[in-house]
């Protein structure tokens, strides 16, 4: 079942064309509509793997000590542990697509929320959840670390993410933003 989210306030959209659910946590694969400037910051995956393809446009990615630049046709893996973001710093949207593998349920529930959060206006001009317990949630849910000095701030979400736990702010985010997701 194809579900497509969009974020009114990047104006970026995700179409998933497949879930962990629906391929026994094989797989998921989202088609993602990048506008011009938006991208991620340096971050890594412990228990998956993401190939990125493009169709349209050009999507830039930066490793530890490269950059690469797809287009349309072209693609590149980014292998579980490695450091990368992802950016388009072209005039025009980028569409390209995200296969994660094995799947992770996580990662697609942590997209569902981040755009809920923002069509709710619980996020800044970026896109970033304004609730500190809300950003632990969807960092530990989507398998996303920092690396470098940034890593410096682990524990924080750590004990950021116990909290939340506690107010099981986690399950009301899913249900609010998944489960009933239109």
């Amino acid at each position: 079942m194809k579900k497509t989210i969009i974020n009114p306030v990047i104006k970026d959209e995700i179409t998933f064309t497949q879930t962990a659910a629906e391929t026994n946590g094989r797989i998921s694969t989202l088609v993602v509509k990048l506008m011009p400037g938006g991208g991620t910051p340096m971050h890594y995956h412990k228990n998956f793997s993401e190939t990125f393809v493009v169709t349209e446009g050009e999507l830039t990615l930066y490793l530890k000590n490269m950059v690469v630049k797809l287009l349309p046709g072209q693609k590149f893996i980014i292998e579980k542990g490695q450091a990368h973001r992802f950016a388009n710093e072209f005039g025009a949207p980028v569409v390209f697509t995200t296969i994660v593998q094995p799947g992770f349920s996580g990662f697609e529930n942590a997209l569902c929320i981040l755009y809920g959060l923002a069509r709710d206006k619980r996020t800044n001009g970026k896109g970033i959840p304004l609730s500190l317990l809300d950003l632990a949630v969807v960092t530990r849910m989507s398998d996303m670390h920092q690396p470098g000095a940034l890593a410096l701030l682990s524990p924080l979400l750590i004990f950021f993410n116990i909290l939340a736990r506690i107010g099981k702010v986690d399950k009301k985010l899913i249900a609010k933003y998944c489960l009933n997701a239109e």
